[in-house]
């Protein structure tokens, strides 16, 4: 992370396509390497899971890695994103990229207290005030996931359960959607 000069998307255009993953939340440049094995195949399952739900239900679509443009200064790449076909019409612009909020965001959390820091404060702070309904936070580690939901009152994306592999992942978002939590972490070495 890089602190004192503020980024912006135009900033970006500028930095190297050297693999290294460019994020910026609120103002600030955010730096990361590409996943690891175990990271990208919770990615994977996810994108597998909600899609099979996707084509079923008829709600929306699901992506790994899909950019989202908030504004000059708030440019971030969730791990997995689920929108509706509604929330889509209008987010998805010419440039390819989204630019407002999905409904769900899947953050997988990289070892390191600055990664986690940034996924865990940062991006949930964004989050919340750009509208997303459910955050989830994956922990190949501790083979945990933390569901956040948008809270009535505060509109900020609070902890609703701490999930572990014995549970099962509902939403009140995905109708009809369930899966073992033990199955997200089925493939982790």
């Amino acid at each position: 992370m890089v602190r004192g000069l503020r980024w912006t998307i135009h900033d970006l255009e500028a930095l190297p396509d050297d693999g290294t993953r460019y994020e910026i939340v609120d103002g600030e440049l955010y730096m990361s390497k590409q996943p690891n094995w175990n990271h990208q195949g919770i990615c994977d399952f996810f994108v597998s899971t909600l899609r099979g739900w996707s084509r079923e239900s008829s709600l929306g679509w699901v992506r790994s890695g899909a950019g989202i443009i908030f504004d000059d200064e708030n440019n971030v790449v969730p791990d997995v994103i689920w929108i509706s076909k509604a929330r889509l019409a209008t987010a998805l612009q010419a440039d390819g990229k989204l630019h407002a909020a999905p409904e769900l965001v899947i953050e997988v959390l990289s070892p390191g207290s600055t990664n986690e820091a940034r996924d865990r404060e940062a991006k949930r702070k964004l989050y919340s005030r750009r509208g997303v309904s459910e955050y989830w936070l994956v922990s190949w580690q501790r083979r945990e996931l933390e569901v956040y939901r948008r809270d009535a009152e505060s509109l900020a994306l609070e902890l609703a359960a701490t999930l572990y592999e014995i549970d099962t992942l509902k939403s009140p978002l995905l109708p009809g959607f369930v899966c073992l939590v033990s199955g997200i972490f089925e493939d982790v070495k």
